[in-house]
């Protein structure tokens, strides 16, 4: 059984994209322990509504926040303090996909980060962007995780820029999963095209 936590260089890079593939090619449960905002059309939805297989089990939130802020102000904004130790894994016998919230080190309280519910035994797969400033993210964002001992390996996202994705494969030695293009819309059959592209490298992670 394999366990695969979804972080990024920063928001809006593309994780929740990343994570419905990764669901479809492991026909994966799906875990979001933290929703910050959107809960008519949580990434739980989203995932929910971009795969194709019929065993995913998409399981609920430990913490669902009506704001869209960082974890930590949203909780705050509810009344609400986030306790990681009641961010429980769901028990399942299935590949789980854990899509963490924003960048390693967003905070979900005055003392912990995304980092400090990332278990273990789950291999990390990086979803990095290329902007300006996106080489130095996810260098920080990748040595952090190599040097607390994690499995981690790279997913680029949007428009290919060589020099910015040899330097960073050059500079940490993590494996590439491949790159999701810039689509123009992403649905089923665009998620599962890139499902089976990737399939053999992620099961084999």
């Amino acid at each position: 059984m394999q366990k695969v936590f979804v972080t990024g260089i920063s928001t809006e890079v593309g994780k929740t994209v990343a994570s419905a593939i990764i669901t479809e090619a492991l026909e994966a449960d799906y875990w979001k322990p933290v929703q910050a905002g959107e809960l008519e059309n949580t990434d739980s939805h989203k995932v929910a509504g971009l795969i194709s297989n019929t065993k995913t089990i998409i399981h609920k939130s430990a913490y669902e926040l009506t704001s869209p802020m960082s974890p930590h102000a949203a909780a705050e904004v509810d009344g609400v303090q986030i306790d990681i130790t009641k961010i429980v894994e769901p028990n399942t016998e299935n590949n789980l996909v854990i899509e963490g919230a924003g960048g390693l080190l967003v905070p979900l309280s005055s003392d912990d980060t995304i980092l400090d519910i990332i278990m273990p035994d789950y291999k990390v797969i990086v979803v990095s962007r290329h902007y300006l400033g996106s080489i130095n993210h996810s260098l920080l964002t990748i040595n952090w995780l190599k040097q607390k001992g994690y499995e981690v390996s790279v997913l680029f996202s949007g428009d290919p820029n060589p020099h910015t994705e040899n330097i960073i494969l050059h500079k940490t030695g993590v494996p590439l999963i491949g790159r999701i293009e810039e689509e123009s819309s992403f649905n089923k059959e665009v998620i599962k095209g890139y499902a089976d592209k990737f399939r053999n490298i992620l099961q084999t992670l």
